[in-house]
């Protein structure tokens, strides 16, 4: 009897693994895509790269002006995703 309940325990924290893992890329992709609503036309328009890995959101834009801006607003952009994704999944952004 107790080796078959550890066996399911084993089993449901798999689980339950698969699904956060699953969840997390669904909340990162999710952001990725609302980032032009977000943010608006003229930041994605000159967006050329975004992406998460690692709990940072990887930025490669083609304006050091918008570049400049963003900078600045980085901490505003990080509790907005996180904010928007309704958890944390955002640390720190870089710049490419």
């Amino acid at each position: 009897m107790g080796r078959t309940n550890d066996r399911s325990l084993k089993d449901a924290i798999e689980q339950m693994l698969q699904v956060y893992k699953l969840r997390r890329k669904f909340d990162e992709t999710s952001l990725i895509v609302a980032w032009p609503e977000m943010m608006g036309k003229a930041v994605a328009n000159r967006t050329k790269d975004i992406f998460i890995r690692d709990r940072k959101l990887f930025i490669r834009l083609e304006s050091a002006v918008i570049k400049n801006e963003l900078l600045m607003m980085r901490s505003n952009i990080i509790e907005k995703m996180n904010e928007r994704a309704g958890t944390s999944i955002i640390d720190e952004i870089i710049f490419l």
